[in-house]
């Protein structure tokens, strides 16, 4: 799964360049290891919610690309996750 997110979603591969350049941060920061690693789960559970809203979307997408609402509820929801992923990290990285 994780291949072929690489592979087929842009958004991942996004999240993915994010994770990579602030997970050094984090680590050099000088806080302790707690915080350290709050911060780096932060930034995994956008890579996580990413692929989870992947999968929605493939799945509702593979079994029709009809138009309906409730497909389209689905879809936004997943989106509304990932986006709550990013408001948390910036939460945790600001309070820490």
């Amino acid at each position: 799964g994780f291949w072929a997110a690489l592979k087929h979603e842009p958004s991942f591969r996004e999240d993915l360049i994010f994770v990579a350049f602030l997970t050094p941060l984090a680590i050099i920061l000088p806080v302790n290891a707690v915080s350290t690693a709050v911060m780096i789960f932060s930034l995994f559970l956008i890579v996580i919610m990413e692929l989870v809203n992947s999968a929605i979307e493939w799945t509702i997408d593979d079994i029709s690309l009809a138009k309906r609402p409730f497909a389209k509820r689905a879809k936004d929801m997943g989106s509304a996750a990932v986006f709550l992923a990013y408001i948390n990290c910036v939460v945790v990285w600001g309070v820490i």
